[in-house]
């Protein structure tokens, strides 16, 4: 998980996933069907929204989910390690476009790799207003994420527990959806079980309904969603 920036105007200083939005560019890899695998029977926007947090992983962590466009094998953590020295910085300065890193080097992303695992939208009334998927993913064998030093300032390898814990004890700041998403994520004791759990779900989309209490806020989410509950009170600044 990465620590966003603290000058960033959205959730500043808090612990998130990897992630961002689709992209011009995005887009265009999608008319490409030779610059990814996996995408049968997925929508030209469900195509988007995976290989959008594809690169956006790629920009935040340095992981790469892709596949030699050759042999079709998943690359190894060195192949990975070394386009991320050769091309990460300037991808993340936009002086490359991730097309171009795929089809220089000869990368198929690997959608299949991506499981759906959530739906959230920001709560009407808010003046920033986000429409967001989550996906779940198992991390590569030997690759090592780092935070890029730009939108995020630190990362740490963490379980979903210990993140909530951390939650709980001031030591992270965690936004309401990926503290819900990591309750959910703790109650499987490992990532095959995790996956497997994500593979099952049947995806309620959740955009919470907000009031002001005494207190602060209530945030009411849809039970069917399957999280830990369906009114949560939330402070001035949660």
């Amino acid at each position: 998980m990465m620590v966003r920036h603290h000058q960033i105007e959205f959730n500043s200083g808090a612990l998130v996933f990897p992630g961002g939005s689709v992209d011009a560019g995005d887009k265009e890899i999608v008319a490409r069907a030779g610059l990814y695998s996996g995408g049968e029977g997925l929508s030209e926007a469900d195509r988007g929204f995976r290989i959008a947090a594809i690169r956006e992983t790629f920009e935040e962590s340095g992981i790469l989910l892709a596949r030699s466009k050759d042999t079709g094998a998943p690359i190894d953590a060195r192949r990975a390690g070394e386009i991320a020295d050769a091309h990460r910085v300037a991808l993340n300065e936009h002086k490359i476009g991730f097309l171009d890193i795929l089809a220089d080097n000869g990368l198929q992303l690997a959608l299949d790799t991506l499981v759906p695992y959530a739906h959230w939208i920001t709560p009407e009334g808010l003046p920033k207003r986000f429409d967001t998927w989550f996906f779940l993913a198992a991390a590569p064998p030997d690759q090592l994420g780092a935070h890029d030093g730009l939108e995020s300032t630190d990362s740490i390898w963490v379980s979903p527990r210990e993140a909530v814990e951390g939650g709980e004890s001031g030591r992270f700041k965690l936004p309401f959806p990926t503290t819900r998403n990591l309750i959910r994520l703790a109650k499987q004791p490992n990532v095959s079980a995790a996956m497997e759990h994500a593979r099952g779900l049947s995806i309620v989309t959740v955009m919470p309904v907000m009031t002001k209490t005494e207190t602060g806020r209530q945030l009411r989410i849809p039970a069917e969603a399957g999280y830990d509950g369906e009114v949560f009170e939330v402070g001035a600044a949660g």
